[in-house]
C-alpha cells in the first residue's frame, strides 16, 4: 500500500509537495518539478518558503504553512513559487497538516493546481479594464452612465466639470429628474429607456 501512495503521489497531475515541521521540504513529486524545474533533488531539505517563494509573499506563506503546522489547514491559496529560471507560476493550494501513525503532527503536505495563465489573463483583463475607466475619466468629452433604474453610475471628470457635479455628488442620482431640465425630460427619459432596451 505504501508503495502505491508513493507511485501516485509521484505521478500524480497535480503538484504535491511538503515541508516537516522545520519548514523543508520532504515532499516534492513530478509535476512540481516540472513546474518548477527544480528537481526532487535539489528541493528536498530546503526551507521552502525561503528557497521556493516570492520575497512579497514569504510573510503570509509561513503564515499559512505555521498555521497548518497547528492542525489549522488552509484551502485555495494562492501562492507564487519561483522557478529555477526565475519565472513565476501561480499555484492554487490547499494545504493540509500531516501525521504519524500516532497523530502527531509532523508536517505540511500542499496539494496545487497551476493557475499560471488564468492568473496572467485576469491580470491583463484588470490592466485593461484599468485603461479603459483612465481613458473614461480622463475623456475630453463629458460620458456619463445609468444602470437599469436610471440612476448615475458613471460620470467622468469633464462632464463633472460642466455641470458642477462631483462624481460623488452625482452617483446613485436619477439622471433625468436631477440633471436635465425640465423641457427636455420627457424626450430624453424616451431616449434613455429606448437604449435600456437595446433599441
Amino acid at each position: 500500500m505504501a508503495n502505491e501512495l508513493r507511485a501516485l503521489v509521484d505521478t500524480a497531475n497535480a503538484p504535491i509537495f511538503g515541508i516537516d515541521i522545520l519548514g523543508n521540504v520532504n515532499e516534492w513529486n513530478n509535476k512540481t518539478a516540472e513546474i518548477t524545474g527544480f528537481a526532487k533533488e535539489e528541493a528536498i531539505g530546503k526551507p521552502l518558503v525561503s528557497t521556493f517563494i516570492m520575497p512579497s509573499l514569504r510573510q503570509s506563506v509561513q503564515e499559512v504553512m505555521g498555521n497548518a503546522l497547528i492542525g489549522r489547514g488552509t484551502s485555495n491559496y494562492e501562492l507564487r513559487f519561483r522557478t529555477k529560471t526565475n519565472e513565476v507560476r501561480y499555484l492554487l493550494v490547499n494545504a493540509t497538516t500531516r501525521k504519524d501513525e500516532d497523530s502527531n503532527i509532523v508536517g505540511v503536505v500542499g496539494v496545487a493546481q497551476d493557475v499560471t495563465e488564468t492568473s496572467k489573463h485576469d491580470r491583463a483583463v484588470a490592466a485593461m479594464a484599468n485603461e479603459l475607466r483612465q481613458l473614461v475619466d480622463t475623456a475630453n468629452a463629458p460620458i456619463f452612465g445609468i444602470d437599469v433604474h436610471g440612476n448615475v453610475n458613471e460620470w467622468n471628470n469633464t462632464t463633472a466639470q460642466i455641470t458642477g457635479f462631483s462624481k460623488e455628488e452625482a452617483f446613485g442620482q436619477p439622471l433625468v429628474s436631477t440633471f436635465i431640465m425640465p423641457s427636455l425630460r420627457q424626450s430624453v427619459g424616451e431616449v434613455m429607456d429606448i437604449a435600456l432596451k437595446g433599441q
